[in-house]
């Protein structure tokens, strides 16, 4: 599945997330500061190259219900979550 990160909104308020191009250093730091930034209504598409299982128990942990998460795809090396603000 590709994608095009030259552009920053999607339709229906889906903003894109590419994870393998920030420095692992500033990863989380920057994944939480994103959803941060989102209202109620809006998703962040996140692309990984691996399954983030202790980063989503984190963001489960902060966000609590406020955050849903689907998985778009889980195939090795490619990871592609939803995650969306409802409220």
């Amino acid at each position: 599945m590709s994608h095009d990160c030259s552009s920053p909104n999607a339709d229906g308020g889906v903003y894109y997330f590419d994870a393998r191009g920030v420095a692992r250093r500033f990863r989380h730091a920057a994944i939480f500061g994103a959803l941060s930034a989102l209202t109620a209504g809006e998703t962040m598409r996140f692309y990984n190259d691996h399954d983030p299982l202790p980063l989503l128990q984190q963001l489960a942990q902060h966000f609590g219900p406020r955050l849903e998460l689907v998985y778009v795809a889980r195939d090795p090396g490619e990871i592609i979550l939803d995650f969306k603000v409802v409220s």
